[in-house]
């Protein structure tokens, strides 16, 4: 093993040694070079003369650039061209912590690691599977989970994905996650929390965050060791009262010292940057301290410098000058209430009967996406085909039950389009 490895392993068993167990082999191997030639370009920093640079520079010392490029952009050169550290810019590093205290009031000064730059979350989804999964170790998901999981971490890490039944009489099925938790004996145990849940937008209530709380404190206390990913890529979009605002990252990363908490986020979808391919990767776990979360937050950085190198530096310029626009929060509230009129719109218009006899919605109250179940004897793809064919609507089918991005219906075409779901179905009847 590297010796810079060896010494990040050192600092993490001394500090928590749970978080030493919970490493993958490749998350105790992995580090972030300091030496060779980062280090002696780290060194040259400053020089009149830095020939250490992989990048060309113009005789005026700003970056080497193409007039057709850079004419489209309204950037200091600096903040576009150069790479960015593998770590991701310190800047809006410090800037997304603190939007996470912002958003999470109750983490009320809980020390967290300083989130590391992604390439957004299916990216930061893979960097937790490097860290901390081994071939052959399961991870537990609900039966409605977004199929990328199996791209990343069961065709990427040779993991197995082990599911739960979602729901139960309208709500989260509490017993069932619980009952999973516990397969196995005591030991290891992985497990992704990702709400609003893709594809179903169902986010748990207070009272039963509480619950799954609870199940996993219980499981600590009797011994395992818990990593629990939360995939927030949708958070911020919650449309009814009740249910859940903060993370459920804020209440895992001062859970249980068995507990890791580990935090995939970014702006994507809570800031409508699609194509940026910035995210987040953070940790927290109760009583963690400043060494430990270096630590991890050089592994995962070498781990990021040895996959795509660092992400675009373009994109953390132009998300930190947003998150600084005194307009950003006005802007942000305005798409979110379209958003909410949207949601709003398929609430109502699900209020028809009618639509019954053919297909029933399964719980939902914020995110993107909700979904149906077709009834029995009504075959998805059909009616998938026969919509795109004859009434010009697009859906997702997903074994019988369609995907529905209301994100992406305007509030006027929402009763249009479950009128022609409505049609295809009886067509198919």
């Amino acid at each position: 093993m590297n010796p810079q490895a060896e010494q990040l392993n050192q600092v993490i068993r001394e500090k928590n040694p749970i978080v030493f167990d919970l490493l993958s082999e490749k998350g105790k191997k992995i580090f972030f070079p300091k030496k060779g030639i980062l280090g002696q370009s780290a060194d040259a920093k400053g020089t009149k003369i830095n020939a250490t640079i992989g990048a060309a520079i113009e005789d005026d010392g700003t970056p080497m650039r193409l007039e057709a490029i850079a004419s489209n952009i309204g950037l200091n050169p600096s903040l576009v061209f150069p790479y960015a550290p593998s770590f991701g810019r310190p800047d809006i590093r410090a800037k997304w912590k603190e939007m996470i205290y912002e958003k999470n009031p109750s983490l009320n000064g809980t020390e967290l690691s300083l989130p590391v730059v992604t390439n957004a979350l299916t990216h930061g989804i893979s960097m937790a599977g490097y860290m901390f999964l081994n071939p052959g170790e399961q991870v537990i998901v609900p039966d409605l989970f977004w199929g990328n999981y199996n791209l990343t971490l069961a065709n990427g890490y040779d993991a197995v994905l082990t599911k739960f039944s979602l729901f139960k009489d309208g709500g989260f099925n509490v017993e069932a996650f619980k009952n999973k938790l516990n397969e196995g004996g005591i030991g290891k145990k992985t497990l992704i929390l990702n709400f609003p849940n893709n594809p179903s937008g169902y986010t748990p209530t207070v009272d039963e965050t509480a619950q799954i709380l609870d199940v996993i404190k219980e499981a600590a206390e009797k011994g395992n060791k818990i990593v629990t990913i939360t995939d927030d890529a949708y958070f911020g979009l919650v449309f009814e009262d009740g249910i859940s605002e903060e993370s459920i990252f804020s209440s895992l990363s001062q859970l249980h010292e068995n507990v890791l908490a580990v935090k995939v986020d970014g702006p994507t979808k809570e800031d409508y940057v699609w194509g940026f391919r910035v995210g987040f990767i953070t940790y927290g776990v109760k009583n963690g301290s400043s060494e430990l979360y270096a630590a991890l937050e050089n592994k995962t950085a070498g781990a990021i410098r040895g996959n795509i190198s660092n992400s675009a530096n373009i994109s953390q310029s132009l998300l930190l000058s947003a998150f600084n626009n005194e307009d950003y929060q006005k802007q942000k509230q305005e798409k979110y209430s379209i958003m909410k009129t949207r949601y709003d719109a398929v609430k109502e218009t699900l209020q028809d009967e009618k639509y019954r006899e053919v297909f029933t919605a399964l719980p939902f109250n914020s995110g993107y996406f909700m979904c149906i179940k077709l009834a029995e004897g009504i075959d998805g793809e059909e009616v998938r085909r026969i919509l795109i064919d004859k009434y010009s609507i697009g859906v997702i089918n997903l074994n019988n039950m369609l995907r529905i991005a209301f994100s992406a219906v305007a509030a006027k075409d929402v009763k249009s389009m479950f009128d022609g779901i409505y049609a295809a179905c009886k067509e198919c009847i």
